[in-house]
């Protein structure tokens, strides 16, 4: 039996963000290899598995059973966390999906937010609109944090039931300025993603793109600020 369990940096720093004693719920779990890592370090006190597949969550099993896992975490097949019951979990990782898929899960499952579980997000794409949709109902973004693996930078959430402050339009590009390492990168590779996107709407002559031109001229300002200010803390 298998005793010890690697993570990629994307998932390591997901599975830091955990708190210590929770009842976790893995969201898309894939192979199991988050709450099966956590499990063996002693971190979770019990784990749920679930996946809309069958594939992986006979993926999930066979590695529970493969580290000697299998008697503390349980497996679900079912959309988002429509097979769990509230009382199950303090604790939810939704790790690997894009932003909107997220938001559609939480969404689905109010007793999230109301009996105030810990979240850990890690939105593949969509950021922005993750951020805007938790702002928007109810939950309040405590930290964001950044891996990489290889050319690819990954944001972490730490979420919770309450009241986001309002943010600027930047900020729910970018998330709120912080001093991290890796800050400095993401905010480069916002302000690329941000250029290639306004070059593209140049030509075009339509109310609608002349609008969404403007509002990202905005944004860009403001991610470019954040990028400015960043820099200057590394002298």
């Amino acid at each position: 039996m298998k005793t010890h369990l690697e993570l990629s940096p994307r998932l390591r720093l997901a599975a830091d963000m955990v708190p210590r004693g929770a009842k976790l719920c893995d969201v898309g779990t894939d192979h199991a290899y988050l709450p099966t890592c956590l499990l063996l370090e002693g971190t979770i006190s019990s784990a749920i598995a679930a996946d809309l597949r069958r594939g992986p969550l006979n993926r999930a099993m066979e590695t529970a059973r493969e580290y000697g896992c299998s008697g503390r975490m349980s497996f679900r097949l079912c959309n988002g966390l429509a097979g769990i019951a509230p009382e199950e979990t303090d604790a939810v990782v939704i790790a690997g999906m894009g932003g909107e898929t997220i938001a559609q899960i939480l969404n689905a499952a109010p007793w999230v937010r109301e009996r105030k579980v810990e979240l850990i997000l890690q939105p593949m794409s969509s950021q922005p609109e993750l951020r805007a949709w938790l702002a928007a109902n109810g939950f309040h973004i405590r930290e964001e944090r950044l891996a990489r693996e290889g050319d690819t930078l990954y944001v972490v959430m730490s979420v919770c039931a309450g009241v986001e402050e309002p943010m600027t339009a930047a900020q729910v590009w970018a998330g709120r300025q912080s001093r991290a390492p890796l800050r400095g990168a993401y905010l480069a590779e916002l302000l690329e993603k941000l250029d290639r996107a306004l070059a593209g709407m140049a030509r075009s002559t339509a109310p609608q793109t002349q609008a969404r031109r403007e509002e990202l001229t905005l944004v860009r300002s403001g991610v470019a600020e954040m990028k400015k200010e960043w820099d200057a803390w590394q002298v």
